[in-house]
């Protein structure tokens, strides 16, 4: 999750070519055979920039090129997520010299699941399964599957904290920006 460098991986694993596989339908959208679920590239960046903040911000504001440094993510992309991050109560910002980032809550406070829900919504909604065409007859899907596969994805979510990636990263013994910021213990 988090590299020796202080920058956050969640998912750059080469995807194998049986993912690439599928059927192409009309409209032009191809649909994959076979796929990990992932999330999106906007909800791991928002979980790193976050996770920076926690653990190497020691509470002090935060400036995006800073963050954007050291966990390789486009400074103008991290920006648009911030403001997302700041409209959900997530993230406070501070204009002028001194400026930046900062926590809104204390990190113990802040789930997984608060920052994904405030980039792509509900996980509830993204979950949902297209309704059949009216044309399909005898359909029994179990539509029902989305609802609970939903509601524990969000309860695991909402069990980790940017504490516990912090604590985590204290066992991986990840290296801190500056060396006299807050330590965690276990």
């Amino acid at each position: 999750m988090v590299g020796a460098g202080g920058e956050c991986s969640l998912s750059r694993k080469r995807v194998p070519d049986q993912a690439l596989s599928g059927r192409l339908l009309s409209g032009g959208v191809f649909v994959h055979a076979w796929a990990p679920m992932r999330f999106s590239l906007q909800v791991q960046y928002a979980i790193c920039g976050s996770f920076d903040i926690a653990y190497n911000g020691g509470g002090a504001p935060v400036q995006i090129r800073v963050i954007s440094e050291r966990q390789a993510i486009p400074a103008r992309y991290l920006e648009q997520i911030f403001q997302r991050l700041r409209r959900a109560g997530l993230v406070l910002s501070k204009r002028g010299p001194g400026g930046g980032y900062t926590l809104a809550r204390a990190p113990e406070e802040i789930s997984l699941r608060e920052i994904i829900e405030a980039l792509e919504g509900p996980l509830s909604e993204g979950l949902e399964m297209d309704p059949p065409d009216d044309s399909s007859e005898g359909v029994f899907r179990p539509s029902f599957v989305w609802g609970v596969v939903a509601e524990q994805l969000a309860g695991a979510l909402s069990e980790i904290s940017l504490d516990a990636l912090c604590k985590q990263a204290v066992r991986e013994n990840l290296r801190r920006a500056h060396p006299d910021a807050p330590m965690y213990f276990i």
